[in-house]
């Protein structure tokens, strides 16, 4: 049965869902249109530039643009320890904008309530696992905004999840930082 309270708190995440995607088609617009735009302004910015390079991370988390080219570009641009340390950060802001989009979808659809009746099992998921949430997001591809999504439908603790987000995308992001750095170097940007 639903109450008054659950019925607004639904519309309320419906709402914030709606604006939520309409925010992520203008953001993947304005991102693909202006990215060469964006390479240049974070070149000229200096130190801004680093504050302005977390900026776009979180703002990637709301499209299905990958960040690595962006890592590899702050690699060759500000050197490997840099670029992990934007990147990390970035894409862990990026992964807890995710994770907040999917505890609205989750609330949207009264998922909690309803997950049971899954088929194939996937009510049982163990989303707030570990294991999961640090294996699922090296699935190529799909695997980091899946595990954000699915981690925030299904109510994981924020906690967990953003420790084992960090961890794993701390990883990744030394790879490409570190690659990024050693294409600079070849170009002798640093």
């Amino acid at each position: 049965m639903d109450t008054p309270t659950t019925n607004k708190a639904r519309s309320q995440s419906i709402s914030i869902l709606i604006f939520s995607v309409l925010l992520m088609v203008i953001m993947a617009v304005i991102i693909t249109q202006d990215m060469n735009y964006i390479r240049a302004f974070i070149t000229k910015a200096g130190l801004w530039g680093i504050f302005i390079s977390i900026a776009v991370y979180a703002a990637l988390g709301l499209t299905l643009i990958p960040s690595e080219p962006l890592t590899l570009f702050i690699g060759a641009l500000f050197g490997p320890y840099i670029a992990l340390i934007i990147a990390g950060t970035g894409n862990t802001l990026s992964a807890l904008v995710e994770y907040y989009l999917g505890k609205r979808l989750g609330i949207a659809t009264n998922f909690l309530e309803k997950k049971e009746k899954l088929p194939w099992g996937l009510g049982k998921l163990r989303a707030d696992s570990p294991l999961f949430l640090i294996g699922a997001r090296m699935v190529p591809g799909v695997g980091p905004k899946l595990v954000s999504v699915t981690a925030g439908v299904y109510h994981v603790p924020v906690l967990r999840y953003l420790w084992t987000s960090a961890l794993s995308v701390f990883m990744g992001a030394a790879l490409f930082a570190f690659g990024g750095s050693g294409i600079g170097s070849l170009l002798g940007k640093h």
